[in-house]
């Protein structure tokens, strides 16, 4: 028995490396080769020796990434004999395990990271600050630059809600009102405008009456507001100034407080945030196009959890120069010639926002690192098998293992969509429930 026990099975080696001159002459010797004709013909085992496995199986944990190592290593183990394009030969002994071929749903993907928290931050300047507004997501505050000191300051993490103070100077509350006009002028009877009806509608949701709700700014609407100015311990002139309150789109999530009790109102007065936890993802560019507004994706979190998020919006490309000052190492690939007037495309991004369904799977995390996955391809009703069913041939293709009673014969498939850990097949007596072989 060549020193070798009886009862003894040799394993067959995984690569040229694992036998002496680099070269699977055993393996090869135990498969059947091809007659000119395509047939099989079979050989018999190694005297002395029982038959070994046919093939080495290639498992694909990256499809795209692998098929041409794959096909490599193929040719080089002499799965399937001397080149022929017919890939069917009888096999010695059946594969260590088994499985079915299914019919299913496959769903290709591409998984990017993100980052779980609560949306960009926007700051909340003094009046009369440099580049104060409270148009889009910065905010005006009241009583005039330098004008006052802050009496109260919310804690970061608050939630500020309509009517509610921001913050107070003087010992004056400087309430939210929602909206997307800025109070930009100062609102008394005769004013008209939307930013008239916008006052008018947050009077109205915060109880107050006698008034219409419309584009004139009139006595009545000058009652309510006197009203209004009282509970906030104001001085009733029935006049609303520029700063006297803050306009955003809607319930603010207090980020960092920037100044303290007891500062000079100027300057950034807050940073804020929106109330709803989202999902930002700098997208590289070549998957924008898996990016669709109400499109559903797959979130992973810290605790390898995953909950559902929809796409809520879709920023403009940006570009991000990341490479190393000229001279220097900064380890980028390619030869490092030239200007580098490629580089910005190769990091452009899109920003894209996304909201979880159901929140309340988020758990407690506040802020997080997350894995997105987009989904790019879905094929319905396809027979699949595991990706480490394939067997790669010399001349290129894939094949399987299919096992019949006792024996077992190789069968070209074609490859369809992969997902999931599983790859679509198709080709000639391949049907749901055919077995094929699987590494164990």
């Amino acid at each position: 028995m060549s020193g070798r026990e009886e009862g003894t099975v040799e394993t067959a080696p995984e690569s040229a490396a694992d036998v002496p001159g680099g070269e699977l002459e055993p393996r090869a010797a135990a498969l059947a080769s091809f007659d000119g004709n395509g047939g099989a013909v079979e050989q018999p085992p190694p005297e002395g020796n029982r038959p070994r496995r046919r093939g080495m199986r290639i498992a694909l944990i990256v499809a795209c990434a692998v098929v041409v190592a794959v096909a490599a290593a193929g040719a080089a183990s002499g799965v399937f004999g001397g080149g022929d394009d017919k890939t069917e030969a009888t096999a010695p002994s059946g594969p260590p395990a088994t499985t079915q071929v299914k019919r299913t749903t496959l769903t290709s993907s591409q998984t990017v990271d993100g980052q779980l928290g609560y949306g960009d931050t926007a700051a909340v300047q003094a009046p009369g600050s440099s580049g104060s507004a409270q148009s889009g997501g910065s905010a005006q505050g009241g009583g005039g630059a330098g004008s006052g000191i802050v009496t109260w300051m919310p804690s970061d993490g608050d939630t500020v809600t309509r009517g509610e103070p921001v913050y107070k100077v003087d010992q004056q509350s400087v309430p939210l009102l929602y909206g997307s006009v800025p109070l930009y002028r100062t609102l008394k009877p005769g004013s008209t405008g939307s930013d008239v009806k916008m006052l008018e509608k947050n009077l109205r949701a915060l109880g107050y009456r006698g008034f219409t709700v419309d584009s004139t700014y009139d006595y009545s609407t000058a009652a309510a507001v006197e009203k209004w100015q009282d509970k906030l311990g104001r001085s009733q002139t029935g006049e609303v100034r520029v700063g006297d309150a803050l306009v955003a789109s809607g319930a603010r999530r207090v980020a960092k407080a920037e100044l303290a009790v007891g500062d000079t109102l100027a300057g950034d007065v807050l940073t804020w945030t929106g109330t709803d936890r989202v999902i930002s993802v700098d997208l590289p560019v070549q998957y924008a196009d898996l990016a669709k507004k109400g499109g559903a994706t797959t979130v992973t979190l810290p605790d390898n959890t995953t909950v559902t998020a929809v796409v809520t919006d879709i920023g403009t490309p940006t570009t991000s120069n990341d490479s190393a000052p000229s001279g220097g190492s900064g380890g980028s690939s390619g030869s490092g010639s030239g200007s580098g007037s490629g580089s910005g495309s190769a990091n452009a991004t899109v920003p894209v926002e996304l909201k979880v369904k159901d929140a309340a799977k988020i758990g407690a995390y506040q802020a997080a690192s997350v894995s997105v996955e987009f989904a790019s391809e879905t094929r319905a009703n396809v027979l699949a098998v595991p990706i480490s069913a394939l067997f790669a041939l010399p001349g290129g293709g894939y094949a399987v293992e299919v096992v019949t009673g006792a024996k077992t014969e190789y069968r070209d498939v074609k490859l369809g969509t992969f997902g999931n850990g599983m790859v679509e097949i198709s080709g000639t007596g391949i049907t749901a429930g055919t077995v094929v072989g699987v590494p164990k």
